[in-house]
């Protein structure tokens, strides 16, 4: 049922992998009747989890968002590579001296905690020289990425069989996944290459509490429009609280 009158709050929307979170937005400004609203942070198509969606005066705290603290849950590759660094590209295969084991992984993954120079990936949306890396690299040009510092605040390694790895992962604005995978495969001497992703958390919105697109279709925008008049105070935290490490 869609409002009769904007309502000024946020969407905890489960993003599904398969689209971009623009077509997300999409679909719920067609389920919701909100035209003035926005998105803070992309998730890549093949990527799901928890897509904030900030409508009417809410959508002044974008920028709040996007510095919030994320977590995601992501799986991995380390026998294989690819241009894009993920599955969205043909695997390429890496050969090493043999297999690694869980307490080198382990190992491995925890020094990437704290502040550091991080190169994103080549096949990225960010511009040189007002064109998107992508595009570049779709031209067979290999565009120059600088190094820019992110911070990962802490990491936990949640399984491991060789070749495939699943660890989770709390961190800062502009961090890449793909890149962080990559480097830990660089820092092990073998591949890196991400399979999956999952948003689990950003700032105080939690998987748990996400709303399907589905579910969308047939609620009230009252139902899941969190009130802005409750939920900005916690958005515009300044300096944001970091989500606690999970036991375990």
């Amino acid at each position: 049922m869609k409002p009769t009158t904007v309502i000024d709050g946020f969407i905890n929307l489960n993003k599904p992998t398969g689209i971009t979170s623009a077509k997300a937005l999409y679909k719920v400004r067609s389920a919701s009747g909100m035209r003035k609203s926005g998105h803070s942070g992309t998730l890549d198509p093949a990527a799901d989890g928890v897509l904030v969606i900030c409508v009417g005066k809410a959508t002044k705290t974008v920028e709040c968002m996007m510095n919030h603290p994320k977590v995601y849950r992501a799986t991995a590759r380390l026998d294989v590579t690819s241009e894009s660094l993920d599955s969205d590209s043909a695997h390429i295969p890496v050969e090493t001296d043999g297999e690694r084991s869980q307490s080198e992984v382990a190992d491995a993954l925890a020094k990437f905690e704290g502040t550091q120079e991080q190169v994103p990936p080549i096949v990225s949306a960010l511009k040189i020289g007002g064109v998107p890396a992508y595009k570049l690299a779709r031209r067979g040009e290999q565009p120059a990425l600088k190094a820019r510092k992110v911070t990962i605040y802490w990491t936990r390694l949640i399984s491991f069989d060789w070749p495939t790895v699943s660890f989770e992962m709390a961190c800062g604005r502009g961090t890449y996944v793909r890149s962080v995978i990559r480097d830990l495969g660089a820092s092990l001497e073998c591949g890196g290459c991400l399979t999956g992703l999952t948003r689990l958390q950003v700032g105080p919105f939690h998987i748990d509490d996400a709303w399907t697109l589905d579910r969308l279709q047939t609620a009230s925008a009252h139902d899941y429009i969190l009130p802005l008049s409750q939920w900005d105070e916690a958005v515009r935290k300044d300096p944001p609280p970091v989500p606690p490490r999970p036991d375990g």
